[in-house]
């Protein structure tokens, strides 16, 4: 920390409780009262320095003759600074610091220790200081957190501003420029120069971490009312937003402890526990502060990450943040919630009536927010025509779509466990996701088995219901073959499955009978691609080609053959297949 040394006396200076005593020699003759303090003083050092003194000296009128008293209870700083104001006067050693050289420019300025009343005077003394401490940023930072005491003066001399604007210049610059220490001045070299001239100026500074980051824990210093400010100079310098979002993630995780409870240890936003104030910040002080902060936290899509926003959501429910507060949350997260993950998704009921465990209307309404941005994207992307520009801009549209569509399944399998999650709400967010963004429903059936494993309690229509919400022609070969065992399904899904398996099996054979035709008989084809050729020439090799492809047209008989062994196996241990055949006259139909 810089630090300067005015004077070359000792103190002469005695307390006794709230009452200051000169013990120069010179008798005192003037009492000077700031607050609680009593300054007992000669009158002609205070004169010799300052206007404001010599004005109200001279103005001061006593008929009994008694010694002169004044009341200055509007002094910068308080006693405090008046005590080193005083010795300055006194050409008593002080030490002026970026802790106190704000309030000591504001007492100079109140007092008027101009040039005008005496040669280096306090002014120019601490106006000198103050633009050698700018150019370091521990100290400047530590100035403008002094400023809050003196705020009305200080803002007046445009100390604040120029703090600010010389904090944000560094911020942006390259760390390693100002990563160096700067050369301590040798005492003894100044051994020669007036007694009340500046003696030392000495700065020691840490080194700074060339890291982006190194800023963030000296923002915690700073009150939000500053912090705001600086902020929007750093902003204005043209520091990136993401750089902006996480040290305004910091900040809040410093004051906010309830956003450190998932906090990684490889986070560059984390904070110690140790340095966090959850004993001296109130709740009402928390969530003020994060509705605060909220309000300047860059909106740009995929500036602040998702998992910092569902933080921020969680934290703002427990607290009982604002409507605004958390719709405004839920808007963000709506808009990049393909960069979600399922455990930040996972958001404790914090209702009155705690019916869930987690809070499944609050993540309805944000995919709510997702679609009405996607899904009007991806309608302006649908092509007319098949043709390969289009179709490339609809792929692109749909692939936030499907990463949501994912996510949802994931998170509908993970609060199925929950027994009193009801069916309608179930059902609800399930069908949020529109059907085309799901490739596959495999996704979607694992939520539905889950579900129906807690609540085994449903009866036969409200399974068949529920079961309506995935596609059966969607499903993978695996989930198929799961949803043949699976004896908590009802028997109209497990058919309308294995036939949709069969029909694809049919169609499968059919195309490879199709192909097989045509290598028996190549002119009637313009040409196969991919088809077996002679080692020894560009031939094409009809009977290798015929052959491998029974093999293949056998195995898929075989794998045909294994599934109607299945709808046996299922007659037997299902009372009602009398369902089948309206099932297959209806799909034949």
């Amino acid at each position: 920390m810089a630090f300067m040394r005015l004077g070359s006396k000792s103190d002469a200076f005695h307390r006794e409780g709230q009452t200051w005593n000169c013990t120069t020699g010179l008798p005192s003759d003037v009492t000077v009262k700031v607050g609680e303090t009593i300054f007992l003083l000669h009158k002609f050092p205070l004169l010799s320095r300052s206007g404001l003194l010599k004005k109200l000296v001279t103005d001061f009128t006593n008929e009994d003759g008694s010694d002169c008293v004044l009341q200055l209870d509007d002094v910068p700083g308080g006693d405090k600074t008046f005590a080193l104001v005083t010795k300055f006067c006194y050409n008593v050693k002080i030490e002026v610091t970026a802790s106190n050289v704000v309030s000591l420019r504001c007492a100079a300025e109140y007092l008027q220790m101009n040039e005008n009343y005496g040669e280096g005077n306090l002014i120019a003394k601490t106006e000198s200081f103050l633009n050698e401490i700018f150019s370091n940023w521990s100290d400047s930072i530590k100035a403008l957190q002094t400023c809050e005491e003196v705020k009305t003066c200080a803002e007046e001399l445009h100390i604040v501003s120029r703090c600010i604007d010389s904090l944000a210049m560094r911020a942006c610059s390259d760390p390693n420029m100002f990563n160096r220490y700067v050369e301590e001045h040798d005492c003894s070299k100044n051994s020669t120069q007036d007694p009340t001239s500046l003696n030392v100026i000495s700065f020691e500074t840490k080194s700074v971490s060339p890291s982006d980051d190194w800023w963030y824990e000296d923002l915690c210093l700073l009150s939000l009312p500053l912090l705001k400010r600086l902020i929007l100079a750093i902003e204005g310098k043209g520091m990136n937003l993401e750089n902006i979002a996480r040290s305004l993630i910091y900040y809040i995780k410093r004051f906010v402890p309830l956003m450190n409870s998932q906090a990684s240890s490889n986070d560059k936003t984390s904070v110690n526990n140790e340095t966090t104030t959850t004993s001296t910040t109130s709740e009402a002080d928390q969530r003020s502060l994060l509705e605060e902060i909220l309000i300047f936290l860059p909106d740009k899509k995929g500036v602040t990450p998702s998992k910092y926003l569902l933080r921020l959501l969680r934290t703002a429910m427990i607290l009982h943040a604002s409507p605004s507060c958390i719709e405004n949350l839920e808007k963000r997260i709506g808009s990049q919630l393909d960069q979600a993950e399922l455990v930040d998704l996972l958001i404790p009921n914090m209702g009155h009536s705690v019916e869930t465990l987690y809070d499944i209307d609050c993540i309805h309404r944000i995919v709510d927010h997702f679609m009405s941005i996607y899904q009007t994207t991806t309608a302006s992307t649908t092509p007319c025509k098949i043709e390969e520009g289009p179709m490339v801009a609809r792929t692109d549209a749909l692939a936030p779509m499907t990463i949501v569509a994912n996510l949802i399944d994931s998170y509908l399998a993970e609060v199925a466990h929950d027994v009193n999650l009801k069916l309608p709400k179930f059902q609800a967010l399930a069908s949020a996701i529109p059907d085309y963004a799901r490739p596959l429903d495999d996704g979607l059936y694992h939520a539905i088995d889950v579900y129906l494993k807690t609540h085994p309690w449903l009866v036969d229509f409200e399974r068949e219901q529920f079961c309506r919400l995935m596609n059966c022609q969607k499903l993978s070969l695996e989930a198929s073959t799961h949803v043949a065992k699976n004896e908590r399904l009802p028997l109209r899904v497990i058919v309308e499955v294995l036939f949709f398996e069969q029909l694809r099996l049919r169609t499968s054979i059919s195309s490879w009978l199709y192909v097989s035709e045509n290598l028996e008989n190549p002119q009637r084809s313009n040409g196969i691609p991919s088809l077996p050729r002679n080692n020894d020439s560009d031939q094409l090799d009809p009977t290798h080609g015929a052959e491998n492809l029974k093999d293949l047209v056998s195995e898929l008989e075989k794998e045909c053959s294994c599934i109607k062994n299945e709808l046996q196996k299922l007659a037997k241990t299902k009372k009602s297949w009398s369902i089948i055949p309206k099932i297959f006259c209806r799909k034949n139909s």
